[in-house]
């Protein structure tokens, strides 16, 4: 199923958006700023919000990966 029609897959996919960005603004951060306006002016949107909101986005990535192993685990894998 396509991650647009699973709310759980389409938060991770968010999740993982913004961990990215953030992550690609700190090593490469002039990449970034050039890139503020446009199509790629979304990843660096994404990259203030994960450096802006730093310890939620963290306390979602835990959440997400308990909600995911416990779903993992009853089904069997």
């Amino acid at each position: 199923m396509s991650a647009l029609f699973n709310f759980q897959s389409l938060l991770l996919v968010i999740l993982l958006l913004i961990c990215t960005s953030t992550y690609i603004h700190n090593v490469v951060p002039s990449y970034m700023d050039r890139n503020k306006d446009g199509v790629l002016g979304i990843f660096w949107k994404f990259a203030r919000v994960g450096e802006r909101l730093s310890p939620y986005v963290s306390i979602c990535c835990v959440v997400m990966a308990v909600s995911i192993s416990k779903l993992l685990r009853l089904n069997g894998s």
